[in-house]
């Protein structure tokens, strides 16, 4: 299982741990993530992700699953949330022929 996530592709960052004499060790710095259960309006049902604390917090603001996945990158994504992303954009688009009709 890797230690990025699933929604906003952030992964391990490198850096140093500066002591008090100056000397440089190298460290990874790990995203804050956490497994979450996120429900789809448009869809009816919860998806198991693993993403990290910011991206918990986005899904807030942008408005929920649905918003945040039709606006997000497809690089940023990870295959299952590109398969989530899919299923919601088929969606959208039967409701959107069907009110045209």
């Amino acid at each position: 299982m890797s230690r990025r996530c699933e929604l906003t592709g952030i992964g391990p960052m490198v850096g140093h741990n500066v002591s008090h004499s100056n000397i440089k060790t190298k460290r990874r710095f790990l995203p804050a993530l956490s497994p979450a259960t996120l429900a789809s309006d448009s869809l009816g049902q919860t998806f198991k992700l693993r993403i990290s604390n910011a991206a918990l917090r986005t899904l807030d603001f942008k408005g929920g699953l649905d918003v945040f996945l039709l606006n997000a990158k497809d690089e940023q994504l990870s295959p299952r949330a590109l398969k989530i992303k899919a299923q919601v954009k088929a969606k959208a688009k039967a409701a959107a022929t069907a009110v045209a009709a």
